[in-house]
């Protein structure tokens, strides 16, 4: 992550970045955007933000959240790597645990590169679905982790967070406040918890990557209401994707649909490009913009809007990767990745 200014004067992508707002070789799968005269993102991020984290802490003394009888999010106990057996092809970057970069070009693809994302996005989807049905009062992330882990080289594939960038585990958990990137770990789901799972798996050399947000229990009506309008937002941005099409209309379908509920869109973290490579051009940003760029048949991207109830300012844990609110307001995330075809777009990553 980066260096002095403050995160929201940034892009991070869901784990990476575009190289006309950054120089990272930090590992997020979502990327860190710059302001002229701001420095380059760079792996100091995560110290800077480390004394604000602290101080929030401190401050609110681990109270509820204000206007809640919710705690506020705390780490827990993180358990060792998972193995991989050697028979399942890893991606390059695992061997480096350097973060890539995101690669430039659209990932377009012939029929048999086709073929292969459906198959992954099939099967991220199928992992995704399985991890939803183990939420519920009393599970650790952890477990989640190693439910997910194990489903996925049982189907021969390489769960692609484990070793991104030195990331720990095998999926992304990210409870009520984390907007994205929170590790697996030892705090049990409480009821009236909401969770995004990120799931991305790697198949026969590509990725396919997926995320939702689950109801733990008894759910207030007001978090409800968040999720539902953060998936419809997903939906309706899908809805207008086709050859030709500029990327900029996606922000401004989503930015559009918060507003006409209150929310806000967190501006920091992005969609990607993704196939055989995890992160790849176009940066999808899911607020107004007026970047430039269309999109191109046989072309494959995530999108994954992040939609708060309060601020849309992000704060980064001393982890280097837990990305919550400011102030503790509730996030929800939704995320898939399509296929531009001839006729709009092909959603892979549902089953």
């Amino acid at each position: 992550m980066v260096g002095a200014p403050p995160i929201h004067h940034r892009i991070l992508s869901s784990f990476l970045g575009d190289r006309r707002f950054i120089q990272s070789t930090h590992p997020l799968h979502q990327l860190f955007r710059c302001t002229p005269g701001s420095r380059h993102a760079s792996m100091q991020l995560s110290r800077t933000f480390s004394g604000l984290t602290n101080l929030l802490f401190n401050r609110r003394n681990i109270d509820e959240v204000a206007n809640s009888q919710r705690k506020r999010l705390r780490p827990g106990k993180v358990s060792p790597y998972r193995p991989v057996p050697d028979h399942i092809p890893r991606p390059p970057y695992v061997s480096s645990r350097k973060p890539p970069g995101i690669s430039s070009g659209p990932e377009v693809h012939n029929e048999k590169g086709i073929s292969c994302m459906r198959a992954s996005g099939r099967l991220a989807a199928q992992v995704l679905q399985y991890a939803g049905t183990l939420v519920k009062p009393g599970i650790t992330t952890d477990e989640i982790d190693q439910a997910v882990h194990q489903m996925i080289v049982d189907n021969g594939a390489y769960p692609s967070p484990l070793g991104y960038g030195g990331f720990p585990k095998s999926v992304c958990t990210s409870v009520n406040e984390c907007i994205c990137h929170g590790i697996p770990d030892s705090r049990a789901l409480e009821d009236g918890d909401i969770i995004n799972i990120d799931v991305t798996v790697y198949l026969n050399g590509y990725h396919g990557d997926t995320s939702a947000t689950f109801f733990c229990g008894d759910v207030d009506d007001n978090a409800r209401k968040l999720v539902e309008v953060t998936k419809e937002s997903l939906s309706k941005a899908i809805s207008i994707c086709a050859p030709g099409v500029e990327f900029k209309k996606i922000g401004k379908m989503i930015h559009d649909h918060a507003d006409k509920h209150r929310y806000g869109v967190v501006q920091q973290f992005v969609g990607h490009g993704v196939g055989r490579v995890f992160h790849s051009d176009p940066v999808i940003l899911h607020f107004r913009n007026n970047d430039r760029g269309q999109m191109v048949l046989n072309q494959t991207f995530t999108i994954e809007p992040m939609l708060t109830m309060g601020s849309i300012n992000p704060i980064m844990w001393d982890d280097n990767w837990t990305v919550v609110t400011e102030d503790g307001s509730l996030s929800a995330q939704f995320e898939h990745t399509i296929l531009i075809t001839n006729d709009g777009a092909e959603i892979l990553t549902q089953c």
